[in-house]
């Protein structure tokens, strides 16, 4: 992964998010990818209170994702998300692991862009409100 600032959690994978085939089911992996980019947020003080408070919304606008290996039930995973694109547009790698063997599992990604939540328009920057803050733990990483 070619993140500048990265973060990773650990999960299990629930029996509720198994589909009738006994594997976790594709679309939950997104829940997952959740996970990660909240705590990858959180790392950079930017989580969703922030976000709101800062009047910028974030929505997702592309994903991609290359299932490699199904997930099971209570398989124990590690989710790793880093910040790869960050001055435009917001662009975070994922990588789920298998925690006992380091397997990689799946690789995606999200696309986010800054939307102006007084007016609506779209931010063809980022703003300050996330740069300053990546800029910020990129010198902090640095030291």
């Amino acid at each position: 992964m070619k993140a500048v600032i990265q973060e990773s959690i650990e999960l299990e994978v629930p029996f509720q998010d198994l589909d009738p085939m006994g594997v976790a089911w594709h679309g939950n992996y997104f829940r997952y990818f959740e996970a990660g980019r909240a705590a990858l947020l959180r790392s950079i003080d930017y989580d969703y209170p922030e976000m709101r408070a800062s009047e910028y919304l974030w929505p997702i606008v592309d994903t991609r994702v290359k299932y490699i290996r199904p997930l099971e039930y209570a398989q124990r995973i590690r989710v790793i998300s880093g910040i790869v694109e960050w001055e435009n547009r917001l662009r975070i790698d994922y990588e789920i692991r298998n925690l006992d063997d380091d397997r990689r599992l799946c690789r995606a990604h999200t696309i986010q862009c800054a939307v102006d939540a007084r007016s609506g328009e779209l931010q063809f920057v980022s703003p300050p409100a996330l740069t300053d803050r990546v800029r910020a733990r990129l010198e902090a990483q640095a030291s």
